[in-house]
């Protein structure tokens, strides 16, 4: 088991955050899918915990087996997708994936918010007191990102939100800009097989931490679109969003309904015990790259000759005796 705890700083208050969120999270989903391969939405609906109160429930498998590194697919079968579970109760989330192909794999992540630049060092210590974990700060300006997934537009750097006046965030604009917001993840990655544990949980952690520094520029980058939107308005279009993007990948379950959904009792389903929060490359991990040219063993000669006929005489031929005359065909 690996444990980091990410500090991602938003230009955001945390009431902000949560309508930014779930716009993200729809938008990117939908962006990121194509006929049978994205995020298929599998349940979304209200979740009552006796311990957290009232929050959301809500189940994705996502298909990615195309989105695999040319080295993940050779080895991965292509009916494979990684199922998603949140339990939302904002300003506290807990998310869950496992993998259909790796029931030895999971990623554990809770998450929480404050309107603070990153500075609470003991938010996680009532769940993970005993853990060790490496506290890692990312920059959504200026921490870089794998090339094929930049935009310019998407680049704090360059962006300047009209509605908020908000952008262009420079170095250091941690410890001057206001409003502020921190994202605290505690990431735990299980890889439980013997020999391998180590790389892969390294591995995993640096494309979560990708995928933190993706979605958070982006959230900001969208503020435009999503900040004059209520929480009624924003599940709206993550219901119509989800549906479509359904349609997207060639899944058609029965329509999904979000507001008009009863909560659920406890007893049905119970969320995971707090536990916690969650970095991508292609570069095949040491463990998965190609053996290396063997010498070629040296039992056998490397080329094989053949006698000369013009040379009989010098062979140790077996001596033909004056009875096995050889068979000639008849003269006509």
């Amino acid at each position: 088991m690996l444990l980091k705890e990410y500090r991602i700083c938003m230009p955001l208050t945390v009431d902000e955050y949560k309508i930014g969120q779930l716009y993200m999270i729809s938008k990117h989903s939908h962006e990121q899918s194509d006929r049978g391969e994205g995020v298929e939405v599998v349940q979304n609906e209200p979740f009552e915990d006796p311990h957290h109160g009232n929050g959301q429930f809500t189940e994705k498998r996502v298909y990615l087996n195309s989105k695999l590194p040319s080295w993940a697919r050779a080895v991965v079968p292509k009916i494979f997708y990684v199922t998603e579970k949140a339990w939302n109760y904002y300003p506290y989330t807990i998310t869950e994936y496992t993998c259909s192909f790796l029931p030895k794999f999971s990623i554990h992540i809770e998450t929480k918010y404050e309107d603070n630049k990153g500075s609470n060092n003991s938010i996680f210590d009532n769940e993970a007191k005993d853990l060790e974990r490496e506290v890692c700060f990312i920059d959504i300006a200026c921490d870089e990102i794998p090339e094929r997934y930049y935009k310019e537009s998407e680049d704090p750097k360059h962006f300047k939100s009209e509605k908020t006046g908000r952008g262009q965030l420079r170095e250091g604009w941690r410890d001057s800009h206001q409003p502020i917001m921190c994202s605290y993840k505690l990431v735990t990655v299980k890889f439980e097989v013997w020999g391998l544990q180590t790389r892969v949980e390294q591995f995993v952690h640096k494309v979560v931490r990708d995928i933190l520094l993706i979605g958070h520029r982006q959230a900001f980058a969208w503020v435009d679109e999503w900040y004059d939107m209520t929480m009624d308005e924003v599940r709206e279009f993550e219901r119509a969003t989800q549906e479509a993007t359904n349609k997207k990948i060639g899944v058609f379950p029965p329509a999904i309904s979000i507001s008009s959904m009863p909560l659920l009792p406890s007893s049905v389903r119970s969320a995971p015990s707090s536990a916690p929060s969650t970095p991508l490359s292609t570069d095949a991990p040491e463990f998965l790259s190609l053996p290396k040219d063997r010498p070629r063993k040296k039992s056998a000669p490397e080329t094989l000759t053949l006698p000369d006929p013009e040379k009989k005489a010098t062979l140790n031929l077996p001596v033909t005796h004056s009875s096995d005359k050889p068979c000639r065909p008849k003269s006509e």
